[in-house]
């Protein structure tokens, strides 16, 4: 058994502390949500068109208000992400799973160069984001074409370009994240089919964005990969915490065998931009969740992360960084009824698990 890095395979028990859901670089453009009329000036106006102490209590609140913000794919942000790593690392992470796929911009050559010079893995996904995202070319192709997409990338790799002189041909090692919304449209269902053929051969960890508007999103994106031959126990569902908040319901979703994602640790504003219907968790409720799972014997089927996407949540920017769970959750989570033992099982012995093939 193996796990695929950008930088080449390593061995599953050499993966150490992992977070399962991150981002490097990506492009959030059309993501982009007008902060109030009222406070618009401290978005927009002179130095308020970068992130400042002035106005990063406005940003934390209206995050997708900000088009500086949201560009994750300048030098500012490259720079602050090169950094967060290197903090990551020296707080004892081991593995980051990059999860930027087709729609948003994949930086192959990034994910290389960080993982060369921090000694941090770093996993990539192939796969498609959500329907929204993508070119009109690429919405019409077929299941077919989407599925040798996935295992070409996978087991033949992608020619990286990182310098003149040098030339290299990195290999992804999971598919995902896989977009989609509520209801799920055509190209998205599609894209799950494909994942579910590919992997069913491929045998690799898979992971999935369901829709932002339903608990029922989550339910319907594992039913349609379940229903065309996908294996659950390789399949991680993303963002529970903004999707699933009834306990019955979490509970259901976890009978169905996947791993349970939460990723929003370190969001915490309640106000949820891209949805104002739903309140996003604390930490603390997060921990909470994970209890929950815990004690209904699910501790196997956790996976906990971040997913930094914007600038605010960066350390250069005044954010949490990479390193908050290490730093911040894990002691929580020792005061909360878990043991070093589950922390361990969640946050390397599970990762591990879900990465190799």
């Amino acid at each position: 058994m193996k796990v695929q890095t950008v930088l080449g395979n390593v061995k599953p028990e050499e993966l150490g502390r992992t977070l399962t859901h991150e981002h490097f670089s990506l492009n959030f453009d059309k993501f982009y949500y007008a902060p109030p009329e009222n406070l618009s000036k401290f978005f927009t106006e002179g130095i308020n068109e970068k992130l400042h102490m002035r106005n990063a209590g406005f940003i934390r609140q209206y995050p997708y208000g900000s088009k500086y913000n949201i560009n994750f794919e300048d030098e500012d942000t490259h720079r602050a992400v090169f950094e967060d790593v290197k903090l990551y690392k020296q707080f004892g992470g081991g593995t980051i799973v990059e999860n930027t796929t087709c729609g948003i911009n994949r930086n192959l050559k990034l994910m290389y160069n960080i993982s060369k010079e921090t000694g941090v893995n770093v996993i990539a996904g192939t796969g498609y984001y959500l329907g929204m995202t993508q070119k009109s070319e690429i919405l019409g192709i077929s299941v077919e074409n989407m599925v040798e997409s996935y295992t070409r990338e996978i087991l033949e790799g992608i020619d990286v370009e990182i310098s003149p002189s040098e030339k290299v041909k990195i290999k992804c090692g999971i598919i995902g994240e896989i977009g989609s919304a509520y209801p799920i449209s055509e190209f998205e269902k599609r894209a799950i089919i494909a994942t579910a053929e590919a992997q069913s051969i491929l045998k690799c960890g898979v992971t999935f964005h369901p829709g932002r508007d339903s608990p029922n999103s989550a339910f319907e994106v594992m039913r349609i990969f379940l229903e065309a031959g996908g294996d659950a126990s390789k399949c991680v569902m993303s963002h529970l915490d903004r999707t699933i908040l009834d306990d019955e319901k979490l509970l259901e979703f976890s009978d169905l065998g996947g791993y349970c994602q939460y990723d929003f640790f370190g969001l915490e504003c309640s106000h949820f931009q891209m949805n104002e219907k739903i309140d996003h968790l604390s930490d603390a409720q997060r921990i909470t969740k994970l209890k929950l799972l815990k004690d209904h014997g699910k501790l196997n089927r956790i996976l906990m992360s971040h997913d930094i996407h914007t600038k605010h949540r960066l350390i250069e920017f005044g954010g949490h960084g990479f390193s908050h769970i290490i730093n911040n959750i894990i002691p929580k989570m020792l005061t909360r009824g878990f043991t070093q033992e589950d922390i361990d099982t969640i946050t390397i012995k599970n990762p591990s698990e879900w990465l190799q093939f």
